[in-house]
């Protein structure tokens, strides 16, 4: 479960590192941090991972802890969220991430609670995000897109971008009279899941190919391994439109969502708000922090499309160090040093003051057995 595998450079983590280096985590040394384990007493590398949307968080998450504990190296490989829970699952990570919840629909919730030696699996939310509907169309700089439009446009019955229901939606846009070019997931993806369950929820009879986390061949498409994947295709790419966690959107368009009678952005801000008007999880114990979002909501300034991204762990760990680690990177994560470092440099909504108390309540219980 650990490694002395090296990890890879990611562009941009030197500057990172340099940067937190220089101006240093204001509760960096605080309880709060560390989830009580001692400051600079934990040693090792470890290698954690799963949602690919968490990947740029968990780069600075990772550079950040060590100003927390300067002797741990922590990797994160994103490899997807079913990836992710499977290696959780199996013992591979002690820690993964995944853009779903555990559910029993194919018995993952009850062989994670086997991995966890019985007890409840611990699941929090990391980070929340918008998941924003990127575009690479000629001659546009803005994209309105109502529920149904989207709909239309992912399920293959639009296929012009100067289609009606588009230029209904962008009465002022100089569409250009070209195909669609719709780019998806070809991996399993927790993001994948989130769009087409808001697409299921929020749209009724206008989506009617249901929820899936890897998207079917039949449906069409152009398919890209990864976030990053369809980032690049996107932006490479003719006329392309694809979704992708917000924080990874770069330079690319984004387009505004249809909600009520506005059309919302995927900002950080709209995002979070979904929560406060989302139920937990019927039936959810009480180490699971999970929502069902309510994907049709005409609050105002509410983003939809937005995925919460959670950590999966277990409350017990049979060796010390393990469960030390576990903590004290959880809780670094959850502390106000981690949640402002995920805002800044991967663009996602702090958690809230109840969520994050709440978070921290569940943590705090991580022992070894």
């Amino acid at each position: 479960m650990r490694t002395s595998m090296r990890r890879a450079i990611v562009p941009g983590i030197a500057a990172l590192a340099l940067a937190l280096t220089a101006c240093g985590s204001d509760d960096s040394g605080s309880e709060d941090a560390t989830g009580g384990v001692e400051e600079g007493s934990l040693s090792g590398q470890y290698t954690i991972g799963g949602a690919s949307t968490q990947e740029a968080a968990q780069t600075a998450w990772s550079v950040g802890f060590t100003d927390v504990q300067p002797n741990v190296e922590v990797t994160y490989e994103p490899i997807g969220s079913g990836g992710g829970r499977e290696n959780f699952v199996s013992g591979g990570y002690l820690i993964a991430g995944s853009d779903a919840y555990l559910t029993d629909d194919e018995g993952e919730l009850s062989d994670a609670v086997e991995r966890c030696g019985g007890e409840d699996v611990i699941e929090i939310p990391s980070y929340i995000s918008p998941i924003a509907i990127i575009f690479n169309v000629d001659g546009v700089d803005e994209l309105n897109l109502a529920p149904e439009t989207l709909a239309g446009i992912f399920s293959g019955e639009i296929t012009q971008w100067d289609d009606e229901a588009i230029a209904a939606d962008n009465p002022d846009a100089s569409l250009p009279s070209a195909p669609i070019n719709a780019v998806h997931r070809s991996d399993e993806s927790g993001t994948t899941e989130n769009f087409t369950n808001y697409l299921t929820t929020a749209v009724g009879d206008a989506w009617s190919e249901g929820v899936f986390e890897s998207w079917p061949n039949s449906y069409g498409g152009t398919g890209a391994q990864g976030t990053s994947g369809v980032v690049t295709e996107v932006r490479d790419g003719q006329n392309a439109i694809g979704y992708a966690d917000a924080s990874q959107a770069g330079d690319l368009g984004v387009a505004n969502i249809g909600v009520g009678d506005d059309f919302v952005a995927p900002t950080p801000e709209a995002a979070a708000k979904i929560l406060d008007v989302s139920p937990k999880v019927e039936g959810s114990s009480d180490n699971q922090m999970i929502f069902d979002l309510d994907y049709t909501t005409a609050e105002a300034g509410t983003y939809p499309i937005t995925l919460t991204s959670y950590l999966l762990a277990c409350p017990t760990y049979a060796e010390q160090s393990d469960a030390d680690f576990v903590k004290a990177y959880v809780s670094y994560i959850l502390s106000d040093a981690g949640q402002e470092l995920g805002s800044n440099e991967a663009g996602s909504a702090p958690l809230s003051a109840d969520l994050e108390e709440q978070a921290r309540a569940i943590v705090d219980q991580i022992t070894v057995g």
